[in-house]
């Protein structure tokens, strides 16, 4: 039995970085990016205007205010997408709208709210500065400027901001593809009636949506009965299709529980048995011709805390990304908790904010690791270290937000 902190080390240090492949941008979200993006052009394009309103000189309008308003000649009007060839003169204010390109010689823009227009003319009820609602070319990004490095994940906004720069195609890490093998006889699907001693089947079902929500698509669920020939053929379909296989169940001291064997006899290797955390403690992992091999403990929320805390951090190394993206903050314990020291726990918990802002954290109902109402209630993990007994209340303790 390992420490979890070595055996995460150990998962990351066998997975590699799977190749890369060139996407269009509206279909790049959840990959990763492979490849740098600079601009070809300044960011903005040109001089705009950040508001509706009125482009001026500054200098025209120093004294204005609530009781001395200055007239100016309206000498024409700039919509977004125009090509203005204007040039203001002393005295005399454009009419321009948001995004607009303000024209040459104006050196700021006032809102409409503070303006008044009358035959031809407007009148400026406030001072304006060098500048003002003027978005500057290139004050965003400069020609030729780094925008995203490689390794970052391709989210909404990163792809608005693709669509901006003209940007339709980006060279990707591929995402991997993944095979569940679901175990056991008793395991039936959600809509079939059971019968005495059967179970619906959860895990398929909790982790194709948590693959799901990583951008993970490409996952075939394959069910095997507690046979050996049947988990060999399981798992040797499995490995022929994907790069990350993941089983449930199977993997203890049982006599039933087959997965150790079969694996062995395929020729997949062994890297780690046993890890000392609860839930999960019969986690298995092991790696053939760089493919990993994963052996979850059949217990719902063994199955969804071991897929999070040590599955999740190597899909994220498989698809490029620079680092694992876990969110870890410190919250204070509502309530003392205590363990047997041998092993690390994941408290399932609850995570909030006081009336003063503070974040507070109190373990969820129902800690036994085949009860998924307290994970389901749960948007966190607590942290209780090795070698710990109790954490006490009031206490300050390292959470892991989940986000799924």
């Amino acid at each position: 039995m390992i420490d979890f902190e070595l055996a995460r080390k150990k998962v990351l240090k066998n997975t590699p970085v799977l190749g890369v492949t060139s996407v269009s941008f509206e279909q790049s979200t959840g990959y990763v990016l492979a490849e740098k993006v600079v601009t070809k052009e300044s960011v903005p394009l040109f001089d705009s205007s950040a508001v509706d309103g009125y482009a001026l000189r500054y200098e025209d309008v120093t004294d204005a205010d609530k009781s001395n308003h200055i007239t100016l000649n309206l000498i024409g009007t700039v919509r977004a997408g125009d090509a203005s060839g204007i040039s203001i003169k002393k005295d005399s204010a454009v009419k321009i709208f948001t995004g607009a390109p303000v024209p040459r010689s104006a050196t700021a823009v006032v809102m409409k709210e503070v303006t008044e227009e009358m035959n031809g003319k407007v009148l400026i009820k406030k001072s304006a500065k060098r500048g003002q609602n003027i978005r500057r070319k290139g004050e965003e990004f400069r020609k030729g400027q780094k925008i995203f490095a490689p390794g970052i994940f391709i989210t909404p906004p990163v792809v608005a901001m693709l669509a901006s720069l003209g940007v339709t195609r980006v060279k990707t890490y591929k995402k991997p593809r993944v095979s569940l093998i679901i175990t056991g006889d008793e395991i039936r699907p959600p809509f079939a009636k059971l019968k005495p001693g059967q179970i619906h089947d959860s895990n398929s079902y909790a982790l194709q949506t948590s693959l799901k929500s990583m951008g993970i698509d490409t996952v075939d669920v394959i069910h095997t009965r507690d046979s050996k020939n049947d988990t060999r053929r399981a798992f040797t379909t499995a490995l022929k299709r994907s790069d990350v296989v993941i089983s449930i169940g199977g993997v203890s001291v049982g006599e039933y529980d087959l997965v150790k064997e079969v694996l062995k006899d395929i020729g997949v290797k062994q890297v780690f048995w046993k890890v000392a955390m609860k839930p999960g403690k019969p986690n298995y992992f092991g790696v053939k011709n760089k493919k990993l091999v994963f052996g979850l403990p059949g217990n719902p929320v063994s199955a969804m805390v071991s897929f999070y805390v040590l599955i999740r951090p190597a899909l994220f190394k498989l698809m490029g990304a620079a680092e694992y993206s876990s969110f870890f903050v410190k919250a204070r314990l509502t309530k003392s908790i205590t363990k047997k020291p041998e092993r690390m726990e994941f408290v399932r918990g609850i995570v909030n904010k006081n009336d003063a802002g503070e974040l507070l954290v109190t373990p969820a109902k129902g800690q036994d690791s085949h009860m998924i109402g307290g994970m389901a209630t749960a948007n966190c993990l607590i942290y209780f270290p090795r070698g710990s007994a109790i954490l006490e209340s009031s206490s300050f303790v390292h959470v892991e937000l989940l986000i799924w």
